[in-house]
């Protein structure tokens, strides 16, 4: 190379280098592989296309030639059928004379298991198959043809380990009148060796099922009426319309392209199929071809990444070495020489120049560093001490939110001694004596609650936001924020509605935060586990002796309850039964539902559970509360 250094590793110049290399690397790869990926996907595709065209249109063609068969085989049969039937002989119905030409009709056609010749009476005149009661055990009396051909379902004979099933055609007495039925029994092995054999390489089959997805006729007996295809997709191919060309899973689980026809004039549907892999393999032969190629063009994009990598990436790479010496200002080592006259050795001669005007500038600031120290340090105090006031100001506001919380706990109690002080003076309760200290309290109570005032006014309630309420919709909301608990807690629940109930009008927002109180309650009252009930249902309740329509909701639990002597102060602000509770959940369940106009009721007994009943008016303009505004929780 022709260069000459004498420079320590700097910070980052591995990584440029690498950098370089990479993105090298990256433009020989694109140039060199991205064509050859194009035609390579091009040609696999198309040649999966043309092999998917291939093997549907061979799959179709042997279907239609297999279902053509059949249906010229079957029609054969029946054919067979009426010649018998029509002969002079089975007409005479004579025993001795049908056996002979039945034997000699059963070796010339092949394909007959048994010939049989049943009288109109139902018996037995003539059997091919020496078997007296073969006819009846398989069934061929359960249907006599008097006008027209039958053919009977298959049936699956283990004895003979294939299928079977008869064609009947009614025999015509020597005045026309109806004199019996001939039967002819066919195996399906017949249809599997002269009309289901295909050639399909060595994993396409061809068998015959009805339309529940029985195999009827198939090349591994065992399978025959004792297994079927209704669970696979070959089964779904046969009654739906779907794309041939995309594959699937057929009964064994393998994945393959098929088609399927019905067979005319029954419930029989051949099904041809061949194993996609086997199908693909000339395909996947391809691929292999495409990836060794791929894999000889990257070899050959990284010797060529390490030739020009030697030659442009290794001097650059020594450059960000110089570089990063240069920026920990060790200015005394970045000596760096290169005796090369093109643009690395001007890049090697700038970066000199470069060096030796960077510590002169860095002289000079060094300077002004000393100079501005000094004044740090006297900013440096400034922000301590506004540190120190923002500090102080977080402080005050902390204690002003406090305060107000503090106060908002002490309005009401003070407020129900006001009262109470005032409802002694008005009955007159104030002894002479105890005049001065009475109106000294009322002054400090009066002192007290302006005070509270000032922190509570921006905390004063808000008018009700009136709206139509689905309230089964409302329950199922609340449930959603409730059940994580319900779950962790290990409790049941049981939701009873009214199919459709009728709407109310009320506060959403507050009716909600209200029902979620009286959840929790519920659920923090059974610890170990319980059952929590809801029920939504349309009733009456009774006012001044007539009776206003209103939505009931009780919610019950099945925890310890409640002592009868604390039911009376439930919802007394402030009274609680639990050791963290605040008591002021139940007091803002009563105002909510009071404020609606309703009423809401408490049953409960020690270890027998406890039951909340809301009755909500369902007419705003007529309250169930009494004239008075009292609403007796019990």
């Amino acid at each position: 190379m022709g260069a000459q250094q004498n420079i320590s590793p700097g910070l980052g110049g591995g990584k440029m280098a690498f950098n370089l290399r990479t993105k090298v690397l990256l433009i020989f790869l694109i140039l060199a592989l991205v064509p050859l990926l194009m035609i390579g996907w091009f040609s696999l595709k198309t040649t999966e296309n043309l092999i998917v065209s291939m093997v549907v249109r061979q799959l179709e063609n042997a279907a239609i030639d297999k279902v053509a068969l059949l249906e010229r085989w079957l029609d054969e049969r029946k054919a067979d059928m009426e010649v018998i039937a029509g002969t002079s002989l089975v007409r005479s119905m004579a025993e001795k004379k049908i056996g002979p030409y039945l034997a000699l009709m059963q070796d010339k056609y092949g394909v007959y298991k048994d010939l049989s010749v049943v009288s109109a009476d139902g018996s037995l005149v003539c059997s091919t198959s020496g078997q007296m009661e073969t006819w009846h055990a398989n069934g061929r009396n359960a249907y006599v043809p008097r006008d027209t051909l039958y053919m009977s379902s298959i049936t699956y004979a283990p004895e003979a380990n294939e299928s079977t099933f008869f064609i009947a055609a009614p025999v015509s007495g020597p005045s026309d009148e109806f004199a019996g039925t001939v039967y002819g029994s066919v195996g399906t092995s017949k249809i599997i060796v002269h009309i289901l054999n295909v050639s399909l390489g060595k994993t396409g089959e061809c068998y015959l099922v009805d339309k529940d997805g029985r195999f009827l006729a198939h090349k591994e007996p065992h399978r025959i009426l004792t297994e079927n295809i209704s669970q696979s997709e070959s089964f779904r191919n046969i009654f739906e319309k779907r794309d041939p060309s995309k594959p699937y899973l057929d009964y064994r689980g393998i994945e393959v392209l098929g088609t399927s026809m019905k067979v005319a004039g029954t419930d029989w549907y051949i099904v041809v199929e061949q194993d996609r892999e086997e199908a693909f393999q000339s395909a996947d032969t391809l691929k292999g071809i495409v990836f060794l190629t791929l894999l000889l063009f990257t070899g050959c994009a990284l010797m060529l990444t390490w030739m020009i990598s030697y030659h442009i990436v290794r001097p650059i790479h020594h450059l960000s070495k110089y570089a990063g010496i240069i920026g920990e200002a060790k200015f005394d080592r970045a000596t760096v020489k290169s005796s090369r006259r093109d643009e690395i050795g001007m890049l090697y001669r700038a970066f000199q120049d470069m060096s030796a005007k960077l510590q002169k500038r860095q002289n000079h600031l060094e300077q002004k560093v000393d100079m501005k120290d000094a004044e740090l340090k006297e900013t440096d105090l400034i922000l301590k001490k506004t540190k120190l006031i923002a500090e102080r100001s977080e402080k005050f506001a902390a204690i002003g939110r406090m305060g107000a919380a503090v106060a908002h706990e002490i309005r009401t109690p003070l407020t129900s001694l006001k009262l109470f002080m005032e409802s002694m003076q008005a009955e007159g309760e104030i002894l002479p004596e105890d005049e001065e200290d009475f109106q000294i309290a009322m002054q400090q109570i009066s002192r007290i609650e302006s005070t509270i005032n000032r922190f509570l006014d921006f905390t004063k309630p808000q008018d009700l936001v009136y709206s139509e309420i689905a309230v089964a919709e409302l329950v199922e909301d609340v449930l959603i924020m409730v059940r994580p608990m319900i779950k962790r807690q290990e409790c049941t629940l049981d939701v009873k509605t009214d199919p459709s109930p009728p709407p109310i009008h009320g506060d959403r927002k507050l009716l909600a935060e209200a029902l979620v109180n009286l959840f929790v309650n519920a659920l923090e009252a059974m610890e170990s586990g319980g059952s929590l009930s809801i029920a939504v249902a349309k009733d009456h309740f009774a006012l001044n002796g007539q009776t206003a329509a209103c939505l009931r909701i009780d919610i019950s639990d099945t925890g310890q309850g409640i002592a009868e002597e604390q039911i009376d102060n439930l919802f007394e602000p402030f009274f609680t039964t639990k050791a963290s509770g605040t008591g002021l959940g139940l007091p803002l369940v009563f105002n909510t539902i009071q404020n609606h106009g309703g009423v809401i009721r408490v049953k409960s007994r020690v270890h027998d559970g406890t039951t909340f009943t809301i009755y909500l008016p369902l007419n705003i303009n007529q309250p169930l509360c009494e004239a008075d505004g009292k609403n007796s929780p019990n």
